[in-house]
């Protein structure tokens, strides 16, 4: 996952803890409540941006979609546009930061996303 989407979603569920949508009472569903429940990204031109943003080409967005969901469910499902294709991008690389993060409290959860968004790009690099 790039840098910059892994500091944007780390501050969208920041938001969300902020707002009370993920709490102890739901952690088993964090990833859920932020990546599933809603769309990330509404219109076409949002989500060129947000490629374009992410420096992602069309082809390598489509690529990892199609690759996690034949992995994980036999066959690619998405539909091909960008509204789709980001939406799933964004669940995908949502759900690979909530799991990467050992949180067993919105409290540790929050202190590890912070700790993400401050970082700097070089600190980051690994």
């Amino acid at each position: 996952m790039k840098i910059s989407i892994k500091k944007e979603l780390a501050q969208y569920i920041l938001d969300k803890i902020s707002d009370g949508v993920i709490d102890n009472s739901n952690k088993g569903d964090w990833h859920y409540y932020c990546f599933n429940e809603d769309l990330y990204i509404f219109y076409r031109s949002m989500a060129l941006e947000w490629l374009k943003r992410h420096d992602i080409g069309a082809f390598e967005a489509i690529d990892t979609v199609r690759e996690y969901e034949v992995d994980n469910f036999g066959k690619m499902h998405t539909e091909i546009n960008p509204e789709s294709i980001v939406n799933v991008l964004v669940y995908i690389y949502g759900e690979e930061l909530i799991y990467s993060i050992e949180a067993d409290t919105v409290y540790q959860l929050e202190t590890e996303l912070k700790e993400i968004v401050s970082e700097t790009n070089f600190n980051l690099i690994k």
